[in-house]
């Protein structure tokens, strides 16, 4: 597969992207009606998505290959903030923009951008897989990262980390070794399939609806261009061949292989934006570094899949 057609699979994320923000240009979404929509998405829709994935896996169908995939999640993303972390020491940039910048820039996007891509590129079981995976991530992001946005450990750190997302992977996957897929009645199955499909396509406009507040919301600081540079370098070239490392020479099964591959390409992840505005870090250099990396992303993730497909010995068919 080569660039063209990555770019083909991937251009589509974006629009929808786009699409959210010139809804909220236009006056179509009003910021009043976000927090319903999210909480729809990662209620119901979310949970549906999760349960058509992991429901009859068979990658997941076996209690000795559950571990590795949150291990690794969870280690790679506290990889990820320590790397940006020790580039921007030298820098010196203001406490609350170096705390905002270690979570933002270390935080790889593991779900509104890298589950459709998944889901174009390989099967529904290499998806139950990235679930799987993604369960470490937001382990890390809520008890490590915001551990560092906030000078004190925040008692609500648990109760945010079993959203639900966390919650449906860990009841599905307990689900799917009792082979409750076989005993469940086909319109469940299928009521459960079409508002999974809808999961990724709301997500994605909420995206657009958080990019275009976060564009038009007014820079009273000025731009930190070194530290914004070096947290973009850090997360878009450094990063990935660390995760592409891994991958490579870290033994595990060829699935959890291909969805470290496109994880390695991700740029930041967005939702680190809330909570630095929730802990008075810096949200506005946050913004530079989630909406940067993901406009550059535009070239380079299906650059870094291609690549990492390769050195790995996965084509893309």
């Amino acid at each position: 597969m080569n660039f063209a057609s990555l770019l083909a699979i991937i251009a589509p994320v974006f629009l929808k992207v786009l699409l959210g923000s010139f809804a909220r240009h236009v006056g179509w979404m009003k910021p009043e009606g976000d927090s319903s929509l999210l909480k729809l998405t990662l209620n119901i829709l979310f949970p549906a998505l999760i349960a058509d994935s992991i429901l009859g896996n068979p990658l997941l169908a076996r209690p000795g290959d559950l571990w590795l995939p949150p291990l690794l999640g969870f280690a790679l993303v506290n990889i990820g903030m320590a790397a940006v972390a020790l580039v921007l020491k030298p820098i010196g940039l203001p406490d609350r923009s170096r705390r905002a910048g270690i979570v933002t820039a270390g935080i790889h996007n593991y779900g509104y951008l890298v589950i459709p891509i998944v889901s174009a590129l390989f099967d529904r079981e290499t998806l139950g897989v990235l679930f799987l995976f993604n369960v470490g991530v937001e382990l890390g992001m809520w008890i490590i990262g915001v551990s560092v946005l906030s000078e004190h450990s925040s008692r609500n750190v648990w109760k945010l980390a079993c959203n639900g997302p966390t919650l449906a992977i860990f009841i599905c996957t307990a689900l799917n070794l009792l082979r409750i897929r076989e005993w469940t009645p086909e319109f469940i199955l299928s009521t459960i399939h079409t508002l999974g499909r809808n999961a990724v396509p709301m997500a994605l406009i909420l995206t657009g609806l958080t990019a275009y507040d976060c564009i038009r919301e007014k820079d009273t600081h000025g731009t930190h261009w070194v530290g914004l540079i070096t947290a973009l370098s850090a997360r878009l070239l450094a990063l990935p061949l660390v995760f592409l490392s891994i991958a490579k020479w870290l033994p595990m099964t060829e699935p959890l292989q291909k969805v470290i591959i496109v994880q390695a390409a991700m740029p930041a992840a967005l939702f680190p934006i809330v909570l630095c505005k929730a802990h008075s870090a810096d949200s506005r250099f946050s913004s530079q570094i989630a909406i940067g990396s993901t406009l550059v992303g535009l070239v380079s993730i299906p650059l870094w899949i291609r690549f990492g497909s390769g050195w790995m010995g996965h084509p893309l068919g």
